[in-house]
């Protein structure tokens, strides 16, 4: 048996004193970065004033950053594997610290664009974070640590909303980016400080062929998700890029099947516990965006419409921040059931929670505490997936691939969050109700949009239900263990 898949404490690369310390950084880490991408919400609409450019050049501000995420996870996520976890993680969070006083500093179109861009290359912090966990903590504690590490994406995406709209109501915008730096900078330091570097390296050459056909497969499948609804579904920029992508992809995948050492191992991807984990986080990035697209509008939109609220985007932060609370306090149960029935479990329930969520949302919407009851609802349910997706993952693939199998899902889970923008965004377009002359998404649209998200919950569960499940041969790594022994069929031993 290798000693990559010996237990952490055998492999020397923490002291298990500091174990609570580890996760409790890992998670200041990956709610900084989500954080980071809530931060802007609040002055989209009043960037094209900010920057003086017009509002279509603007939207770029947010698709830079979503163009560089979904590039750099899964490069930065083998590079982890490749020279050290660690060493990768604190290269990420400089990245967003640059990125953030970039905007910080920046008056006009370019700037801001070019600081979202590196604000984006940190996303692989939490896959990071996650794998890094592995290596470190014990076996008893690593479902519970990784479950929160993963609800730090929620928490901070929860709570950097009403945040963000405080600042940006009472000082100058600015400060929302010296406010992502500084906390940048403190994450850093505690990395720095209390992250043990992982001796589970594997070296090798990097698939540099493999890292820019993926990344010029995906830039070209979001281009066309993401602005097809600007450019024309059918137009021919939409269309040639949605070509693009599937030749460049497909070309993609050739290479990886015959790479020594490629980017991404496609022959592990394929394993039933991998291929259904990663499918089932596509459909759960469907579901979880309808909520963010649909609460924030309805609580928004005039209350003469007959559904619409009237609040403001400081409510709309007050209703959705409790949702991050129930991830973080849900992601210690969501660690109880792993540990007593395994991942697959807690992935099914917490996609009937979300599901359910929505179904109650179609019939609750017409008051503040309907909106705040269904997020809590479906962050509930969230917080039960996005701690058993980790954990699958984990328990399916060599610790040497830890960084990229997660940054892997993590990606799998953003190009879900796409599709749903562009689904929503047709439905929307198409449904919608006259006020005043302008044309405003109607309830009904709405609710279509909240069936999806349903829907969605659903086909993950029933992904889930291909999960294999059996039991695990003596001496497979801690996470198998910890994942109530799924999955571990899957991983193969390296022979010493």
């Amino acid at each position: 048996m290798s000693d990559a898949l010996a237990r952490p404490a055998a492999a020397g690369t923490s002291a298990p004193p500091r174990s609570n310390a580890v996760v409790a950084v890992l998670a200041l880490a990956g709610i900084v970065v989500s954080l980071m991408q809530t931060l802007v919400i609040p002055i989209v609409p009043e960037l094209p004033k900010l920057l003086d450019a017009p509002a279509s050049d603007t939207a770029w501000a947010v698709t830079a950053t979503l163009l560089a995420a979904a590039v750099a996870t899964p490069v930065v996520g083998r590079l982890g594997d490749m020279v050290g976890k660690r060493r990768m993680l604190l290269t990420s969070i400089v990245l967003l610290v640059s990125g953030s006083v970039v905007c910080a500093l920046a008056d006009s179109l370019v700037p801001m664009i070019v600081g979202r861009a590196l604000q984006g290359l940190s996303a692989a912090v939490v896959p990071l974070g996650i794998s890094i966990l592995r290596d470190t903590v014990s076996a008893e504690k690593l479902a519970g640590s990784t479950a929160v590490m993963s609800a730090s994406l929620g928490v901070g995406g929860a709570l950097g909303l009403p945040t963000a709209a405080f600042i940006a109501d009472n000082w100058d915008w600015h400060i929302l980016f010296w406010t992502s730096a500084t906390l940048g900078v403190v994450s850093f330091l505690l990395v720095l400080t209390f992250v043990p570097e992982s001796r589970n390296r594997v070296g090798g050459r990097f698939d540099l062929v493999g890292s820019l056909g993926l990344a010029a497969g995906l830039v070209s499948l979001l281009l066309a998700v993401s602005k097809g609804a600007d450019w024309g579904w059918t137009s021919g920029t939409t269309l040639g890029l949605g070509a693009a992508a599937g030749l460049i992809l497909a070309a993609w995948g050739w290479w990886e099947l015959k790479a020594k050492q490629p980017l991404v191992d496609l022959r592990t991807t394929a394993r039933p516990q991998v291929l259904f984990t990663n499918l089932a986080s596509i459909a759960l990035g469907v579901s979880m965006f309808a909520m963010s697209l649909v609460l924030p509008q309805l609580l928004q939109l005039p209350e003469q419409t007959g559904y619409g609220l009237g609040r403001s985007m400081l409510t709309v932060g007050l209703v959705l921040a409790p949702q991050g609370l129930v991830m973080m306090v849900m992601s210690a149960a969501s660690a109880k059931i792993t540990k007593a029935k395994g991942p697959k479990v807690t992935l099914m329930v917490g996609a009937l929670i979300v599901a359910s969520g929505y179904g109650l949302n179609i019939l609750l919407m017409s008051e503040v505490w309907h909106l705040i009851l269904v997020s809590c609802i479906i962050g509930a349910g969230i917080g039960f997936t996005y701690g058993a997706l980790p954990a699958l993952i984990m328990g399916a693939v060599d610790p040497s691939q830890t960084g990229a199998a997660n940054s892997l899902n993590t990606l799998m889970r953003s190009l879900g969050t796409s599709f749903a923008s562009a689904i929503a965004g047709v439905v929307l377009a198409q449904m919608t109700t006259d006020f005043g002359g302008y044309a405003l998404p109607s309830e009904n649209g709405f609710k279509v949009v909240m069936a999806i998200g349903a829907g969605a919950a659903l086909a993950a569960f029933l992904l889930a239900t291909f999960i294999p499940k059996r039991k695990a041969p003596a001496g497979l790594s801690v996470v198998e263990d910890a994942a109530g022994t799924e999955g571990a069929e899957e991983a193969t031993p390296v022979k010493a």
